[in-house]
């Protein structure tokens, strides 16, 4: 396993992290993506060890709270502490009934951090993430209270999911002028079929120093191809189609990804998880199994090579139209490419 250094940090992660969104029976949308039990999640936990996995990511939402009470577990019965294993979690989608049960203000954070470390039976959170920005809380009341619980201890590193170029140019520009802890890392969906993130979040995660963690780097299992046989009325697409997918360039694209895997003797998931992989800006991929088969296949893709050609081919067929201004710049950048 190879590691790497979280944003502007002195943290090693491991490149690829293992996901606990399936650990717990959950309701709603999460009953539709999880189902594991304790001995199923120790399972998966242990291999992930095993094979150098040091960072397991869940949330306060999964199955209810249940996710974080498995992870602690399973890390407690498998005697991994923070030098074995790290655990990020995160605030901010709605837990309760309750008026200020969801968001970024400083009461919902406090109360979500105090409930998260009881679940997972450690003093800290290794990595605290606003699980998306909130249009109704001001920037200033969230990024104090998340100061004040690094300063406290309780929170050893801040970072986001699903923030825009802009949320993050924001966030940057308002710790460093009030002299706050950072936010280090951006949790993004990055996966061929895709590939919004390098329009302007790529760019600007590299400017800021911030990692990028890549979350359904399959795209919801669609990248496996299994959701092209006849088990695709079987799995969690079937029941939720999330994350979107153009039916139309998914089909285009898993034809070249299962030449591609026809050609390097893999499973066309392993060359979708090495695409992402190679890519720039990438610190770790959070990869999730229900079993402990699909798991190992998924951590030996971080020894696939894609060859130049193979990532040229994986390229062109998964690119989607740049937005303005981008394809007009690209029009103008035609004769200021460096020779």
């Amino acid at each position: 396993m190879d590691y790497i250094t979280l944003g502007a940090t002195g943290l090693r992660i491991s490149r690829l992290s293992l996901g606990a969104m399936t650990f717990g029976a959950g309701s709603g949308i999460w009953g539709n993506i999880a189902g594991l039990d304790r001995d199923q999640a120790l399972r998966l936990t242990a291999i992930a060890a095993e094979q150098g996995v040091n960072l397991i990511d869940t949330a306060d939402v999964y199955s209810q709270g249940l996710s974080e009470e498995i992870v602690g577990q399973v890390i407690k019965a498998l005697s991994l502490d923070d030098t074995k294993m790290l655990v990020a979690t995160k605030v901010r989608l709605r837990t309760g009934p309750g008026h200020n049960q969801v968001g970024l203000g400083r009461s919902n954070i406090l109360r979500s951090v105090e409930t998260s470390l009881r679940r997972l039976g450690r003093d800290h959170i290794d990595l605290l993430q606003l699980h998306d920005r909130d249009a109704l809380v001001p920037l200033d009341e969230t990024l104090r209270v998340l100061d004040d619980l690094v300063t406290q201890g309780k929170v050893r590193h801040i970072g986001a999911c699903n923030f825009s170029a802009a949320d993050m140019e924001r966030a940057s520009a308002y710790s460093k002028r009030t002299d706050r802890a950072p936010i280090v890392s951006n949790q993004v969906h990055y996966a061929l079929t895709s590939r919004d993130v390098e329009h302007d979040i790529v760019n600007v995660s590299e400017s800021l120093s911030m990692s990028l963690l890549v979350w359904s780097p399959l795209a919801g299992g669609y990248l496996s191809g299994k959701y092209a046989s006849a088990e695709s009325s079987k799995g969690r697409r079937s029941k939720l189609d999330f994350p979107p997918v153009d039916q139309g360039m998914g089909r285009r694209i898993l034809e070249v990804l299962t030449d591609v895997a026809d050609s390097l003797e893999v499973s066309p998931a392993q060359v979708a998880l090495a695409w992402v992989l190679a890519k720039r800006a990438v610190a770790s991929v959070i990869v999730g199994a229900r079993t402990p088969e699909q798991l190992a296949l998924n951590l030996d893709a971080r020894d696939i090579q894609l060859s130049a050609e193979h990532v040229a081919l994986l390229d062109e067929v998964s690119e989607t139209r740049l937005p303005y201004p981008h394809w007009m710049q690209r029009f103008h950048d035609k004769d200021r490419v460096l020779s």
